[in-house]
């Protein structure tokens, strides 16, 4: 089994930085991939950013140039990086990783934007 816990969500005004971590309680390097996602209220969840084990990243077009997702394989730690933030980024994100055919998730951490 494996958890994900997420952290660093938040209120901030439109323009303003988060950056979001999730932990994860074994190595991430066992991992085939790891996402983030989010769900706004009354809305699908919808991938936000993802990254291969051999480290190849994807962003959509609504969030490319704002959001970068890494990883720090030492401290079992993925994250995401959201800069210049809007207020339809308002949602609960949340972290996600893909081992063969098992799918973990965390429980998500809210993000708030305001105009």
């Amino acid at each position: 089994q494996v958890q994900l816990e997420e952290s660093g969500g938040g209120s901030v005004q439109a323009g303003e930085s988060l950056r979001l971590s999730c932990v994860a309680s074994r190595s991430i390097l066992i991992f085939n991939a790891m996402n983030w996602y989010r769900q706004a209220p009354g809305k699908q969840r919808e991938l936000v950013a993802s990254i291969t084990n051999g480290g190849s990243t994807n962003v959509p077009d609504s969030v490319k140039g704002r959001f970068t997702i890494s990883r720090d394989r030492a401290k079992n730690t993925l994250y995401l990086q959201m800069n210049s933030l809007k207020p339809e980024d308002t949602a609960i994100y949340y972290c996600n990783s893909i081992f063969f055919e098992r799918t973990y998730w965390g429980q998500g951490t809210q993000v708030t934007v305001s105009s």
